[in-house]
This record gives C-alpha cells, sequence and structure tokens, in this order.
C-alpha cells in the first residue's frame, strides 16, 4: 500500500513549528497597512533584508507538498523536494516525531514493522511483530520516540536524521505469548543510515 498521507494529521496545527509560523504571520501582519493603498510607500521603506523576508514568508504560506491519491503533481512535488534539499530540510529539528495518531495508527502492521526495524534493528521489529495492530503501533512509538527516524514522504535528500540500529539497544517490549518470529527484511539502508527521498514536505 502508499505510505502517502491521505489527510492532515490532527494536531498538526498545535506543533511548534505551526506555532512559530503564526507568530511570523502576525507579527507582518501588524507591520503592514491596512489601507492597500499604503501598501507600497510602506513596502518601499523596508530594508532589504526586510522585503526579502517578506517576501520569503509569502511563498512560503504557499508551498503544498502533500501527496494526494486524487490530484497527483509530480512537477509541483519535484520542485518542492528540490526545495526541502537547498533548504536541508529537517522534520525532525521542526518537532514531528511518528505517533499513533500522524503516523503508526494509519498505515498497516508491515509499514510499522519497517518502521522499528529500520530505526532500531530486527531484533526490537520482531520483538512486536506478534501484537495486534493498536498495540503494535503504542509500542512502535515507544520505540522510536528519540530515534530521528522519519516516514518517506517526510525525508529529504542529504539529511541525515536517523541514527544507526543497533539491536543490542533496542527497548524491550512486553509480548505475553507471542510465538516465535522469523527474521525481518529491514529493507535497504540509505547511505550513512540516512534516510532519504526526493519527496518532503515544506516548512519553515
Amino acid at each position: 500500500k502508499s505510505v502517502m498521507f491521505g489527510a492532515q494529521a490532527p494536531g498538526l496545527v498545535d506543533t511548534p513549528l505551526a506555532a512559530r509560523v503564526d507568530a511570523r504571520h502576525q507579527s507582518w501582519a501588524a507591520q503592514l497597512p491596512e489601507d492597500t493603498g499604503e501598501l507600497w510607500d510602506v513596502l518601499s521603506a523596508f530594508d532589504s533584508d526586510s522585503r526579502e523576508a517578506l517576501f520569503a514568508h509569502c511563498v512560503a504560506l504557499t508551498l503544498n507538498a502533500t501527496h494526494d491519491s486524487y490530484n497527483r503533481r509530480p512537477r509541483a512535488l519535484a520542485h518542492a523536494g528540490r526545495l526541502a534539499e537547498a533548504m536541508s530540510l529537517d522534520l525532525v529539528a521542526a518537532g514531528w516525531v511518528p505517533n499513533v495518531d500522524n503516523y503508526l495508527g494509519r498505515v498497516t502492521k508491515a509499514r510499522i514493522l519497517q518502521a522499528v526495524c529500520e530505526a532500531k534493528g530486527e531484533q526490537a521489529a520482531q520483538r512486536i511483530e506478534g501484537l495486534k495492530k493498536d498495540a503494535m503501533a503504542e509500542a512502535a512509538a515507544q520505540v522510536l520516540m528519540g530515534t530521528g527516524w522519519l516516514p518517506e514522504p517526510l525525508r529529504t535528500k542529504g539529511v541525515v536524521t536517523c541514527v544507526t540500529p543497533r539491536d543490542d539497544d533496542a527497548e524491550t517490549i512486553d509480548q505475553d505469548g507471542a510465538a516465535e518470529t522469523a527474521s525481518l527484511d529491514c529493507g535497504e539502508e540509505a547511505e550513512g543510515s540516512a534516510f532519504t527521498t526526493d519527496a518532503a514536505l515544506a516548512a519553515e
């Protein structure tokens, strides 16, 4: 199944990044006149740094790198990916953390296991493999905490966020009665254990 996000995650507007964007927007709104007839005079009085900062803010508000199954925009997403690369966009630094609401509860068990396998190693994934979906998502959220792991659509090419997996560091998950599991395939790791993709969400 697709790993793309079909809807905005709950609580997205309450993230630290969203709060900073809103504060910046309010700051610019306070500096601009309510009468549009006075706008050009005010803009002309700004120094070049202020005008460039305002322009960047306005452009940032128009960026949309959302993957929609009903509205495929390969060229727009490619441009968004290039912009993310140029900015070294780091969603981990921006405060995004995988949890049940924003990712783990929205994907298949296979995707959950893949995430844990990539971030913490094969043994960590095996420890939760026998759990039911809800319990697996909760357990995975604990395991992934602090690892810097990101889903594919949120990864920026060239930006290292996730540490190299170490099975001996994996948390012990209580799995009463779970049967022994076969070896899991974590998939190919990106260069230097940096999980990368050309598709990234636009942020500050």
